[in-house]
């Protein structure tokens, strides 16, 4: 099986490195494009894989190809290899915004498509990947991707009137969650910690918090509790939080973010 991407920007070679990474496709059977041949030959010497300049011939050689440039490139790219798109070949894109009807339509003919939303903690490994089957999609082809995508973290098929809650859950998150870590810090510093440390002490008790909720089902509610003693420190904390409206900012930021994924 040949993977194909058009685009080689962060997220195309976090998900190349993770597929790589865990077996699921040697370097040789990868190729990639990009508009510039300096990032083409930088990608070629870390991962090992075969870069082209032209998105024509990534098209005619994969198997799975992944879209994997800015939304606002999604045209011109269709436009280039549309008639160049095989019956039997899968299309992955991973644009915000973009609805399989669409895409659909911009290739101008039955296309197999399957539409998803990564998120960068892939980098990492550590990614979660929204994932919705076009109609032409057999059961196969979306396992078959489904395999790739967990290779650099986990992966969910969900209808797609989900996808853009999808986004703004998921998606972005990441950005709101840096955002939170930066703040704890910055707090921290003030109240004597280097930096450094501050930024450790912050990002581990983010990732401690989010395997806890993974790995004992127990709500986040009751999880917050355990840890707010009667008169102590953490439900003064908390209380401060909810006086300074944390919760409505973030689901505030959370509607946001989907209704711009809606309008794109």
């Amino acid at each position: 099986m040949t993977l194909g991407f058009i685009g080689c920007g962060n997220m195309a070679l976090a998900m190349i490195g993770g597929i790589i990474k865990n077996g699921l496709a040697k370097p040789e059977d990868i190729l990639a494009s990009a508009l510039h041949e300096e990032k083409l030959k930088q990608t070629e010497k870390t991962l090992g894989i075969q870069t082209t300049l032209d998105n024509r011939l990534v098209t005619i050689k994969a198997d799975v190809l992944f879209l994997a440039v800015k939304p606002q490139f999604y045209l011109s790219v269709i436009a280039q290899i549309k008639d160049v798109v095989r019956k039997d070949q899968v299309i992955v894109s991973i644009a915000p915004g973009k609805t399989l009807a669409w895409l659909t339509e911009q290739f101008g003919k039955p296309v197999k498509l399957i539409r998803c939303m990564p998120n960068t903690p892939a980098l990492v490994g550590e990614g979660i990947t929204g994932v919705t089957p076009g109609e032409a999609c057999t059961e196969e082809d979306t396992k078959k991707v489904l395999a790739l995508l967990e290779g650099f973290g986990k992966a969910e098929v969900v209808p797609e009137h989900l996808m853009d809650a999808v986004v703004g859950v998921s998606g972005s998150s990441p950005a709101y969650v840096f955002v939170f870590i930066e703040a704890m810090a910055d707090a921290a510093v003030a109240a004597g910690m280097p930096r450094a440390q501050a930024y450790r002490f912050a990002a581990q008790s983010v990732l401690g918090s989010a395997k806890m909720v993974l790995e004992t089902g127990k709500h986040p509610g009751e999880l917050k509790d355990m840890v707010c003693s009667p008169a102590g420190t953490t439900i003064e904390a908390v209380r401060v939080l909810e006086e300074k409206g944390l919760r409505s900012a973030v689901m505030e930021a959370v509607r946001a973010c989907v209704d711009k994924s809606r309008g794109m």
